[in-house]
């Protein structure tokens, strides 16, 4: 089912179900494993070439969609915010029939929407992954800044580099197709100010999940700190600090981080954990 209707917009969605070996035969309804990507040129794709298909094959059935405006979703003029990001998701689990508690994995800003997901609807989330994500800060004025500061950057630079038209001219079609979008939803929505709008989770609202946390951050990453107050703040919360890595350790740590997941999977969703090794 590549596209479903919810909340009146059209997303695009992947679903890889358990592979041959992976479903337990005393388990009929395997667990539901959802990716949350991040902001502008983000997309499901993150996901659904590194560690996806591994989850599937563990015995999850991995769900993943474009966010509102992102990747091949319907790109709409407003609705970026924290609220209508988190009514989008629980929309399209409906759409899908998923309507029983999940495990949300989300990466970068994924993660405001999967800590406000697991908050407000705690009934409907199993656990939470936390991959290089935002969303957690005890300092809401310089989180906000830092945020927009970086959002900005990137839509003078798509504006008036025209970063899209650049790459085309060089055949790089398919990078092209992805700035010209980004570009598009940066400068022709209201997402920069639906962003201006959220508020970060302190201690006190972090105390208040109800779900086990994983959280995977780099070792010199800039929001580690993000991680570090998760654990310190959220009851059964387990921090993996990847050595030598930044913010990009899906992409560049993905055996680390995925054995790290299987794992925390097997012991919270019932899953099969690897074989010692054998994720790397």
């Amino acid at each position: 089912m590549p596209d479903v209707t919810a909340r009146g917009v059209r997303f695009h969605v992947q679903t890889v179900d358990p592979g041959p070996g992976g479903l337990d035969p005393d388990v009929p309804d395997p667990p539901v494993v959802v990716f949350v990507h991040g902001l502008v040129m983000d997309n499901l794709s993150s996901f659904y070439y590194t560690i996806a298909g591994p989850v599937a094959a563990a015995g999850a059935r991995s769900v993943l969609y474009d966010r509102r405006g992102h990747g091949l979703s319907e790109r709409t003029p407003t609705g970026y915010g924290t609220t209508e990001s988190v009514d989008d998701l629980f929309a399209v689990l409906d759409a899908l029939g998923h309507r029983r508690p999940v495990y949300l994995v989300a990466s970068s800003w994924g993660g405001v929407v999967a800590l406000n997901a697991a908050l407000t609807r705690p009934s409907r989330v199993a656990g939470l992954v936390l991959i290089e994500a935002h969303g957690a800060s005890e300092r809401p004025d310089e989180w906000t800044e830092g945020v927009l500061n970086a959002l900005g950057r990137s839509a003078l630079c798509l504006e008036y580099e025209r970063s899209a038209e650049q790459f085309r001219a060089i055949g790089w079609r398919r990078v092209g197709k992805l700035t010209a979008g980004a570009d598009a939803l940066v400068n022709g929505t209201s997402l920069l100010d639906d962003v201006a709008a959220a508020e970060p989770l302190g201690p006190a609202a972090l105390a208040a999940l109800a779900c086990p946390v994983l959280a995977v951050y780099g070792q010199h990453s800039d929001v580690l700190e993000a991680g570090r107050l998760v654990l310190r703040s959220a009851p059964g919360c387990t921090l993996h600090v990847m050595s030598g890595h930044a913010h990009m350790v899906l992409r560049e740590g993905t055996a680390e981080v995925l054995e790290v997941l299987l794992r925390w999977l097997a012991r919270h969703a019932g899953t099969r954990a690897p074989v010692a090794g054998g994720a790397r």
